[in-house]
């Protein structure tokens, strides 16, 4: 099969989503040795990931050096992460693949993605990102043009528009190289926002959904399956009750009928939910959602939740 694995945050980040470098690389490593298995088992794989405390890091770094240096905008700290933590998934897959005995050629592209610059959600920005802070820092923020919210006891937070992915620019590069047989790293953190202005494409600050963004890349390549890897093994109805029980495979109209009763979290479950439901929908291929160490049995139907039409 093609696959589209997304990575969560937990799969390439240390504890606490500690971004020293030395716990990413030891997370990315261990995430490739599970890939490695996949590609092993006869599989064509693209990977994407998430960068929300990478580009909290950045955004950091910005705000302490704001009074010397010009700030690294939003879509810049996109094509940063995707460039440095590439460079580690490669370095880590190049690792796995050659312990496995594969000869599979690792290959990570910087990919843009479309968005509308009518977007409403360029007016009224509601997507959290960065570090907590109080409330005289975030009003000299403001002050320069940023947008914060009061989130009360934690504090005051950015908040940037989230507009929908429209279309991935670079999947023809990424499809070409999945058909030359590599294994591909692409459309990271949502992809590198980018609108159309007279002829080309010019970026923009604004933050990507990673799961929509991945359902799109997924359809544009053709996968056969796309998989949300996370910290759990399985979507769970009723969770935190004594009826509560894992999901396995379930059909999509028993999946958006649960989604519909409001069996999954928002902000936790619901939107990789939502995202595998739309997958399935689009293409009639299969959407999986388990940990990482389990995505092989889920693909052959033994783990995970697998929602197919």
């Amino acid at each position: 099969m093609r696959i589209l694995l997304a990575l969560g945050g937990n799969a390439i980040t240390g504890p606490h989503e500690s971004v020293r470098p030395d716990h990413q690389i030891a997370a990315v490593e261990k995430a490739a040795t599970q890939i490695a298995t996949i590609v092993a088992a006869g599989h064509q794989v693209l990977v994407s990931h998430g960068n929300g405390p990478q580009v909290g890091n950045i955004l950091t770094k910005n705000d302490l050096a704001s009074a010397f240096l010009n700030p690294v905008p939003l879509d810049w700290c996109v094509a940063n992460t995707q460039g440095s933590m590439g460079f580690i998934i490669l370095n880590a897959l190049n690792r796995a693949l050659a312990e496995a005995g594969l000869s599979t050629q690792p290959a990570v592209i910087v990919s843009r993605t479309l968005v509308d610059p009518d977007d409403p959600a360029f007016q009224h920005p509601t997507k959290p990102i960065g570090r907590y802070t109080d409330s005289e820092t975030a009003s000299r923020m403001m002050r320069i043009g940023q947008s914060w919210a009061d989130f009360g006891d934690k504090g005051w937070r950015r908040v940037v528009p989230s507009p929908k992915p429209q279309r991935i620019v670079d999947s023809t590069a990424i499809g070409a190289l999945l058909d030359a047989g590599c294994l591909v790293v692409g459309g990271g953190g949502g992809g590198i926002p980018v609108i159309e202005k007279d002829g080309a494409f010019v970026g923009v600050e604004a933050v990507i959904d990673k799961d929509l963004n991945s359902v799109l890349l997924a359809s544009q390549i053709d996968a056969d399956a796309l998989v949300l890897a996370t910290n759990v093994d399985n979507a769970w109805i009723d969770f935190g009750k004594d009826s509560a029980r894992p999901l396995g495979q379930v059909d999509l109209a028993t999946m958006r009928s649960l989604e519909a009763d409001g069996q999954f979290a928002p902000g936790s479950m619901l939107p990789k939910v939502q995202a595998v439901c739309t997958f399935v929908e689009r293409t009639g291929g299969r959407g999986v959602i388990t940990s990482l160490g389990r995505i092989t049995e889920a693909l052959e139907g033994g783990a995970g939740t697998v929602v197919v039409p």
